[in-house]
């Protein structure tokens, strides 16, 4: 009997991602609003019946390939990182956080479509789900991690900028009691800040706002990294991270035109 639940176990297992790479397929040709589970399933040779056993609705479909691409974003940042560490153990604070914002920039130059569902824009009629917040998180909370390092090494500072509105204060404030209480608000304030314009500059490139203006995109985005930790109080010794330890190999190959056809992706 284990020996027949297993079968059906891997049975499902291997439906299951085909499923999610059919849809994933559809997403790069139709975008997040033409995904359909009726052509899924034709495209599959299966039963619309039989799919909706493994997804009851496009939305619970949608959720699946918004956490895996959530968690694939999330598992390049964080592979970065302890790369990095494994390398040089006593690395500057510069420098694995460069290695995560690279990470994150590489994987969405690599995967435009799957970022385009997590960053794009909002599907009409979709609501996110609790479960999509801590695969969304891990980004994050790797440069935090990278911050309260350097804070509990002593080689944390100010943070850049005027002090904070009182608004502002109160959301870092509770921030810092759920993510990281032993940094100071002013730093939570700024990580989020920095973790927003991370995106933000990778958007610009994915979605093609750089063309004709950036052509040197991972270089034009390492000096904007570091400019970030800065920003945050990490020190960078006023160089790039061009010559603190990460090799030119972290980088992803970089194309100087679009990302895709026009620069522009499907509209969600």
């Amino acid at each position: 009997m284990s020996a027949i639940r297993g079968a059906r176990e891997r049975a499902r297992v291997e439906i299951t991602a085909a499923i999610k790479e059919e849809a994933s397929r559809q997403l790069g040709a139709h975008g997040p609003a033409g995904l359909s589970l009726r052509a899924v399933a034709r495209e599959l040779g299966m039963a619309s019946s039989a799919l909706y056993r493994y997804f009851p609705s496009r939305d619970d479909l949608l959720t699946a390939l918004i956490i895996d691409a959530y968690d694939a974003v999330g598992a390049a940042a964080e592979e970065a990182l302890a790369a990095v560490d494994r390398r040089r153990p006593a690395a500057e604070p510069v420098d694995r956080w460069v290695a995560v914002c690279r990470a994150a920039r590489d994987w969405a130059v690599g995967h435009p479509h799957e970022y385009a569902l997590i960053y794009g824009s909002p599907v009409p009629g979709y609501s996110a789900p609790q479960d999509t917040v801590a695969p969304a998180s891990r980004v994050g909370l790797a440069l935090v991690s990278v911050a309260r390092d350097a804070h509990t090494a002593g080689l944390l500072g100010e943070p850049t900028g005027r002090p904070l509105a009182a608004p502002v204060r109160a959301d870092a404030g509770r921030l810092a009691a759920e993510l990281a209480p032993e940094l100071p608000i002013r730093v939570i304030a700024a990580l989020v800040a920095a973790w927003a314009q991370v995106f933000g500059i990778v958007s610009f490139e994915v979605f093609g706002q750089f063309n004709r203006v950036v052509e040197a995109r991972g270089e034009f985005f390492d000096q904007a990294a570091v400019a970030l930790a800065a920003q945050v109080g990490l020190p960078t010794g006023g160089e790039d991270s061009r010559g603190s330890g990460i090799p030119d190999g972290a980088l992803a190959a970089e194309a100087p035109g679009p990302v895709v056809a026009g620069g522009v992706l499907p509209a969600k």
